[in-house]
């Protein structure tokens, strides 16, 4: 694990651990308030992502903005990062070496940040940080406690450009991650 941002900034440049190097244009670091209360998680750059650098560029990361601003968040508020920072090709979920080699890099971000609730963005990102067992519709609303953590499981930003059912709860799901910052 290392002790400063730099250190493991500096630690994932040219990374090449999985095969999603070959075809990547950019690592897809993080970005956000380094010291924020609230971080996001979601699964892996898509392709504008890729090309900016950057998570949560593209549609789904234009929809997670006007959500934060329907609920009174700000962006540089957060830290949002992936479990991959690497983009996968096709957009397709990452596969599990992949998740498991990238880990570490997550795993280091959440100790330098330090938050407080952690908003896991859909499925994958569920399943890689809380376990296999757990499924999002299921968890999805509901807090999850782990080594002092508070965990908000709800559903990914891309979920919601595919069913616009799903906005009422992303929304509903952000208020609650608000309320429990604001205790």
């Amino acid at each position: 694990m290392f002790e400063t941002w730099e250190e493991l900034e500096e630690s994932i440049k040219g990374c090449n651990k999985c095969k999603l190097y070959k075809t990547r244009q950019n690592i897809v670091f993080g970005v956000g308030n380094k010291n924020a209360d609230i971080m996001f998680i979601g699964e892996g750059p898509g392709a504008d992502e890729d090309r900016q650098g950057e998570p949560f560029v593209g549609k789904a990361g234009k929809l997670m903005n006007i959500a934060f601003q329907a609920v009174g968040l700000k962006r540089e508020e957060v830290y949002i990062a992936n479990i991959v920072k690497c983009r996968p090709p096709s957009n397709r979920n990452p596969e599990e070496d992949e998740a498991s080699v990238c880990i570490n890099y997550l795993r280091n971000q959440v100790m330098l940040v330090k938050p407080k609730i952690i908003v896991l963005l859909g499925s994958v990102a569920l399943k890689n940080i809380l376990g296999k067992e757990y499924g999002i519709t299921a968890s999805r609303g509901k807090w999850i406690e782990r080594k002092g953590i508070k965990y908000m499981p709800t559903w990914h930003p891309a979920a919601l450009l595919r069913d616009d059912t799903k906005k009422i709860d992303f929304i509903k799901d952000l208020k609650l991650v608000l309320d429990m910052v604001m205790d």
